[in-house]
């Protein structure tokens, strides 16, 4: 989990100083009372119980005084708390949205972190997380059991995305149609010199089932047919990206923001992955990016959805590796 957050409020740092003067006054009221030698006369009032008297007394004020607004800035805090939980796809884009809001947001503190699409929608239902990142829309067994707990999700789509399919950069394949993909993953194809490659065996790369990734993957391209039992799994497009950087047999497929240079990117029926292809539908794997919220959504996360979809927002998007959605929700 990567933690994101905001400056706490300045009363909140009056609660220690208030602790430390209850304790000295009660040190100094101790002191007072213990029988002495002297047993004479005493003057009333601080002085009488010596400087560590008067400072008990000064800090004793102070904490009368800071204990009531730090408790008040405390739970002001938990009003501005934000937790962003989900999809690994979703999760560059979150972590960099949630840096750049914070820093016009210092009130709220966010926390960040990728779980998997189906363990934030879980969360979001259960009260865990503010938000939920998810790479496909929800399924229906999660809107089933969202109505069963009375929780009612709302949906915003936050950018559109392609699934690039990868290959380790000395395959000297180019590029596969949508049939012959799906061939490799339900195990009709199982060496690369069946589809004009190198005389290698296929190692299948793919995510792991809790994955929207993995869903998206299952209806585009497996069409509900049984995907090959030997393919090995990875938590994350990062994950997919190593492993197949790392393997010459491998292929796997990732969400667009997780190519980097370690692979190499097939085109699909004569189409790369490329923005354009995608806005245009030229790209037969792509798809939307959602954040979910509960409905009503707290203040801090509308707050949130709102700069996502301003221009600085945007631009955060197509930094990261996405495309805006074309028309603002």
């Amino acid at each position: 989990m990567r933690a994101i957050r905001g400056s706490q409020p300045l009363s909140l740092a009056f609660l220690p100083l208030a602790l430390i003067g209850v304790k000295i006054f009660g040190m100094s009221q101790a002191l007072h009372e213990s029988p002495g030698k002297d047993q004479g006369a005493r003057l009333d009032g601080p002085w009488a119980k010596g400087p560590w008297g008067l400072l008990g007394h000064l800090c004793f004020l102070v904490a009368l005084l800071s204990l009531p607004l730090g408790w008040a800035g405390a739970l002001a805090s938990d009003d501005k708390r934000l937790m962003i939980s989900g999809s690994t796809t979703v999760l560059p884009l979150a972590e960099a949205a949630a840096e750049a809001f914070m820093g016009a947001r210092h009130d709220i503190q966010l926390s960040v972190s990728g779980t998997g699409t189906g363990e934030g929608i879980k969360s979001l239902v259960d009260g865990n997380v503010d938000i939920a990142g998810a790479s496909r829309d929800l399924l229906p067994a999660e809107i089933s059991r969202a109505r069963k707990e009375g929780v009612h999700l709302l949906r915003h789509t936050v950018a559109l995305d392609s699934l690039a399919v990868v290959v380790h950069p000395d395959n000297p394949i180019s590029g596969l149609t949508l049939a012959q993909l799906e061939g490799i993953y339900v195990g009709l194809y199982r060496n690369w010199s069946e589809l004009g490659s190198f005389d290698r065996p296929i190692i299948a790369i793919n995510r792991d089932s809790s994955s929207g990734t993995f869903e998206t993957w299952l209806e585009l391209v497996l069409k509900g047919r049984r995907y090959r039992r030997d393919a090995q799994v990875q938590p994350s497009g990062g994950g997919v990206t190593y492993a197949v950087g790392g393997n010459r047999n491998a292929i796997g497929y990732v969400g667009i923001g997780f190519v980097n240079p370690r692979v190499k990117v097939l085109a699909i029926d004569g189409q790369l992955p490329s923005l354009d292809n995608v806005v245009t539908g030229a790209y037969p794997l792509s798809r939307e990016l959602y954040m979910f919220t509960r409905d009503p959504a707290p203040e801090p996360a509308l707050l949130f959805l709102d700069f996502l979809k301003s221009d600085q927002g945007r631009a955060i998007v197509a930094k990261t590796g996405f495309l805006p959605p074309l028309v603002r929700e």
